[in-house]
């Protein structure tokens, strides 16, 4: 599962592109390593327990959060050993906000890397930069907690043929371009947004490789 992803645009591009209010988040493009502070897309209430009162919509905003939530209780959390990823959507510990949409969010992306098998001619390993073609800036499908810290994991999948001939078994989610599709994972009920949690298609991705 990627551990490192791109987002060169800035706070205003961002809400443009997916239709959401700027508001202080201070992004101005550049990579987002697991344990750093990252712009998301939310539709949902901050810092409040239960579901969204029936029929209420809140402004699509965005809001910066960490990448990594802590792990289970009966994990040791040192801040460095967040959970990255959902690998596993019907987990206990993900089950509840996944089920309740407004822990889920769009986490905005230009392109993500993964490591491939071998190595180059210095020994180190290669590194697979792939992104949407179709697309940019594109959006992971986001999960967000609250705990220590205000955090996000990415939904994760099997690879498509892409990142299987990278030598990958997974990869994250990557929403469709059509705004419905974005808006079904913010606010539709779980059995539909499900659904959702396929392979990109091969067809519309592209590759760039540091060897």
């Amino acid at each position: 599962m990627t551990m490192l992803y791109r987002l060169d645009t800035d706070a205003a591009a961002i809400a443009r592109a997916f239709g959401a209010r700027e508001g202080q988040d201070p992004w101005a493009g550049g990579h987002v390593a697991p344990g750093q502070f990252a712009p998301v897309v939310t539709a949902g209430r901050e810092f409040v327990a239960g579901a969204r009162p029936p029929g209420k919509r809140l402004e699509t905003r965005i809001i910066p959060r960490v990448w990594g939530v802590p792990p289970p209780p009966n994990v040791p959390f040192d801040g460095r050993n967040g959970v990255l990823s959902v690998r596993n959507p019907d987990s206990p510990f993900w089950i509840g906000n996944l089920r309740n949409s407004e822990f889920r969010c769009l986490v905005p992306a230009t392109a993500f890397m993964e490591w491939g098998q071998g190595t180059d001619r210095e020994g180190r390993r290669i590194r697979h930069w792939f992104a949407p073609s179709d697309q940019a800036p594109f959006a992971f499908a986001g999960v967000w907690k609250d705990s220590e810290v205000p955090s996000f994991a990415l939904l994760a999948c099997a690879a498509n043929a892409a990142l299987r001939e990278a030598g990958r078994d997974t990869m994250p989610v990557i929403l469709p371009a059509d705004p419905a599709a974005q808006q079904l994972w913010l606010h539709g009920g779980w059995k539909q947004a499900r659904e959702m949690l396929v392979p990109y298609p091969s067809s519309l991705m592209r590759e760039r490789r540091e060897d």
